[in-house]
């Protein structure tokens, strides 16, 4: 029986086109082709172990069931992750609008300049919060962008800690534990030494090259930094600072205490928290440090006739120029996330972000005070949106945990038996007054119930002054028909695959079926705290098996890890893992890897961030390896070899079709098969 399969809609080739083009190539069958195109002895002899694919409509009620079996329960467990409320026209626009999620990479501005609007948006949100002067267009994560962070300071290291051996990171241990964990996973192949410890009480030693603090710590506290960062300057030291975007709204921004990093998740201006992920992450750094900056930065330039259109600027630090030269593997950003996110500020304006940090402000200061009148002492001498509660005598950890997830709550469990909650902008007046019933009965006291909750600044030194989002950009859209024709102008200055096959190639190319997106608007799956136990997450856990055990059917492999949604990080961690395998028998001194000069950059640039030395291997002008230059690779580093990526991406030197002369880095004409095109995309269009 002939069923409607998702695969035959999403994969392959049309039945009516397949005669024509078997005809073309000189074939009769897809068997025959398959016989003359793969050796016999590399094929499957049966088929994958796999389960019947599934119709559309089983794959819908299949995906369904899964959302269900994850359990919604009130979150306000924090660190890093919060409950937002994603905005309908953004969420109906951009986030489920196919035009958005199916983009390619924008190297051909002149088809992106939507896209490019959208992430120069996110980038000003990014720079005005933060207070630093330059911002990029995202990165993957939070605790990635602290790797990256760490590895930007041990390049801006003067010549003389260079030759003195700088090579140690200060890591405050009231950074998030999940950004300490990658830190050290990504420090110590770079031979960092990575030292954790309390930034008020640290003595600078001439080995310290950089510092990471947390704003607000991951308690929920906002220390005050400045006489900590004068004093790292002094000693020649740089600081990065993991910030909470949202609460940059009323507290005193990194880039005005002296921070030379700043970065931080996008997931709060109304990105689902989908149980951990994906969000943009941001990064936002001085003027001066442009050149050793990640990622990618979106730039403006003026055409001949003086009109305004943007590119990608810096291009040429990116990893397909730079390859083992490259200070970083990221050569991607999250952007349809940073697109909802720079969304999200140009809809709500200054204003409407005023009035949702103070009422976030309002609700937690509100809480300190009536749970203070019931005998929780609140640890935070000045906070955002986050409490720290020591229990009173008669009140253990344990009695409100139970409390709590009666009233299907999640709060955050202290190992000394201290409890912390985080408002967010979901929270209301009803869910103030289930805390305040949840801490009261807890307590064996009764109080009244709540019918206000007053807005609230925080005031004192550490309060921000500065104004933010001034643009006209940020004051034009706040309605939903103005912003709705906002988007909907932008995607008339894009191509995707809504509008015509893009002809460029690439690992970054989507075609998502429809279907396996409509589930990720279902709260089952947006609305879940990575944090939250497992008998919450069932759901989630079942999606997490089932992938695993398919990936393992189909690569043969015995385990399986999931990564940031970046091949880049994929390739890093597979390094990692040899690396490490190479350790645990005693051969840690393998350190070559072998690479062909046709693999993508990402793979050398991967390569030298797992520590390894790179040996390229040549190929010929298809990007066919040389197996004889390969051979002789192999033999001469055999005492040392670890590993050969044979990544067989033959790197495409992206050719922007507006003809202009580069001034911001290339200095000069390029040309190839007679079109003008830049290295570095960075045009002055003439």
């Amino acid at each position: 029986m002939k069923t409607d399969l998702l695969a035959e809609r999403h994969i392959g080739i049309q039945s009516a086109d397949l005669p024509v083009m078997l005809e073309k190539i000189g074939v009769k069958s897809v068997d025959e082709l398959i016989d003359k195109t793969i050796p016999s002895n590399i094929r499957l002899k049966e088929p994958l172990a796999l389960d019947k694919p599934m119709t559309e409509r089983e794959f819908t009620e299949h995906i369904a069931q899964l959302a269900s079996e994850n359990k919604l329960y009130t979150s306000y467990i924090g660190q890093g992750w919060y409950d937002t409320i994603t905005p309908a026209v953004i969420q109906r626009n951009v986030f489920e609008n196919p035009v958005w999620y199916t983009s390619y990479t924008p190297y051909q501005t002149e088809i992106s300049q939507g896209r490019l609007e959208a992430l120069l948006n996110f980038q000003t949100v990014v720079s005005d919060l933060t207070g630093m002067p330059l911002a990029n267009c995202s990165l993957l994560d939070e605790a990635t962008a602290g790797a990256e962070a760490a590895m930007m300071m041990m390049n801006l290291r003067s010549r003389a800690q260079m030759k003195a051996g700088a090579t140690t990171l200060f890591v405050d241990e009231n950074v998030f534990e999940q950004t300490k964990a990658v830190l050290t996973t990504r420090g110590i192949p770079q031979g960092m030494t990575i030292k954790v410890g309390n930034y008020s009480t640290l003595d600078f030693t001439p080995d310290i090259f950089g510092c990471i603090l947390q704003y607000p710590n991951s308690n929920g506290n906002v220390d005050d930094y400045r006489a900590f960062v004068e004093k790292a300057h002094e000693a020649g030291a740089k600081v990065a600072v993991a910030a909470d975007i949202l609460a940059l709204a009323l507290l005193m921004p990194p880039g005005e205490w002296g921070a030379d990093i700043t970065f931080g998740s996008t997931q709060r201006l109304g990105i689902p928290m989908f149980y951990g992920g994906p969000s943009a992450a941001f990064f936002a750094t001085r003027d001066e440090y442009k050149r050793f900056m990640p990622g990618r930065i979106i730039g403006i330039s003026k055409d001949k006739y003086g009109k305004v259109c943007y590119r990608m600027a810096l291009q040429t630090r990116e990893q397909h120029i730079k390859r083992e030269r490259a200070t970083s593997n990221i050569c991607t950003s999250q952007a349809l996330l940073a697109t909802m996110a720079g969304f999200y500020a140009v809809y709500h304006g200054h204003d409407g972000i005023e009035t949702i940090v103070e009422r976030i402000h309002g609700i937690a200061a509100f809480l300190n005070e009536k749970l203070s009148k019931l005998g929780y002492v609140q640890q935070n001498k000045l906070f955002f949106d986050t409490l720290r509660l020591t229990l009173p005598e008669h009140v253990t950890a344990q009695k409100i945990r139970t409390i709590a997830l009666s009233r299907e709550v999640n709060l955050r469990y202290f190992e000394n038996g201290d409890i912390g909650l985080s408002i967010d902008e979901t929270t209301n007046l009803k869910d103030v007054n289930q805390l305040i019933a949840i801490f009261s009965i807890a307590a064996e006291m009764e109080v009244a119930e709540v019918t206000d909750v007053p807005a609230a600044k925080i005031s004192g030194e550490m309060a921000r002054q500065t104004s933010y989002l001034t643009h006209e950009i940020f004051n034009k859209y706040h309605t939903e028909s103005e912003m709705m024709r906002y988007i909907k102008r932008l995607e008339r200055k894009d191509i995707s695959l809504t509008h015509s096959m893009i002809s460029l190639g690439s690992c970054t190319m989507k075609g998502n079926p429809a279907v396996e997106m409509l589930p990720l608007s279902n709260l089952g799956w947006m609305g879940i705290h990575p944090l939250v136990p497992a008998d919450q997450a069932q759901g989630y856990q079942k999606l997490i098996h089932n992938l695993t055990e398919q990936l393992k059917v189909i690569t043969g492999f015995a385990g399986v890890t999931f990564q940031p949604n970046s091949g880049a990080a994929g390739e890093y961690t597979g390094l990692r893992v040899i690396r490490a395998y190479l350790e645990s028998i005693g051969q840690g001194h393998r350190n070559i890897i072998i690479i062909p000069s046709s693999a993508h950059g990402t793979n050398p640039a991967s390569a030298v961030q797992c520590g390894f030395t790179t040996v390229t291997c040549a190929c010929d002008e298809k990007g066919n390896v040389d197996v004889a230059d390969l051979q002789k690779k192999a033999e001469e580093n055999k005492d040392n070899l670890a590993a050969l990526m044979n990544c067989q991406h033959h790197p495409q030197r992206w050719r922007s079709r507006i003809y202009g002369r580069c001034k911001y880095e290339c200095s000069s004409w390029l040309n190839q098969s007679g079109i003008h095109w830049c290295r570095c995309l960075s045009l002055e269009l003439a």
